[in-house]
């Protein structure tokens, strides 16, 4: 794929542009950490602008139709960067990430399909639906983590999705009221009944007992995740150790 600049902007500029976008928000993990290699940083910023951008699609957008469309374009775009056509900074930018590590699009489009399921669905029924949900929401970041570290060992992955979904279920259980403002009910249904507390009770904000033993449940059940994805460290290089325990740290706190 040949990295080409189109409408004049430049590469340098559409860098420029991705590290003002992720130094703009702040989420539950750090974006360009300083404890990454200074050589990766920009290439962090690109990925996350990516993401970002298609975030506010399917969190900012009144309509359905509308978020779903604006979805279809930005994929529509990541198509057209991999074919080495693009006219966005954010693929300008992110092109020569995918060029420099040979990422493969199919976790740039995984992330997309997480972000249409934002809009379609508003609650899961088990926790298997919420781990398939996650498949797509979160362990495709670790993928790409992977790539940019120059990991390619396939026999990696099962460790990367353990720690990306028990930190997306980790911000799950945080983020309950936030959850509800938007529609969205992330506990598994069959879970809620379980413990005898009902959706009701969830979006009246009443937090019994029955809520306590059930968030209970839940975090132990991320920890056997983090538990699982512990075994990465051994597997990896001092470049990137440090960043996965901080990381997997930051969750289980």
């Amino acid at each position: 794929m040949q990295v080409t600049s189109h409408k004049n902007i430049s590469l340098l500029e559409a860098q420029r542009y991705c590290r003002r976008l992720a130094r703009a928000h702040y989420e539950n993990f750090t974006v360009g950490s300083l404890l990454l290699p200074r050589e990766l940083r920009q290439h962090v910023y690109n990925v996350y602008a990516y993401a970002r951008v298609a975030d506010d699609f399917a969190d900012e957008l009144l309509s359905d139709e509308e978020s779903l469309a604006k979805l279809t374009d930005w994929e529509h775009k990541l198509e057209a960067c991999y074919q080495g056509e693009t006219d966005h900074p954010v693929f300008v930018a992110l092109a020569d990430t995918i060029q420099q590590f040979q990422i493969p699009i199919t976790p740039f489009r995984s992330l997309l399909r997480a972000f249409r399921q934002d809009r379609m669905v508003k609650c899961y029924s088990t926790f298997n639906d919420l781990l398939g949900y996650c498949q797509n929401s979160a362990n495709p970041v670790g993928h790409i983590f992977l790539h940019l570290f120059c990991y390619r060992d396939p026999a990696l992955v099962p460790y990367a999705d353990a720690i990306c979904t028990a930190l997306q279920l980790t911000n799950f259980w945080q983020d309950i009221p936030i959850d509800l403002q938007k529609g969205r009910i992330y506990i598994p249904l069959e879970d809620m009944t379980s413990f005898g507390y009902s959706e009701a009770e969830l979006t009246q904000h009443i937090y019994n007992e029955n809520f306590r033993r059930l968030l209970e449940f839940e975090v132990e059940r991320t920890q056997e995740l983090f538990n699982r994805g512990k075994g990465l460290i051994p597997r990896v290089g001092k470049d990137i150790e440090l960043e996965i325990r901080l990381f997997i740290s930051g969750g289980e706190g």
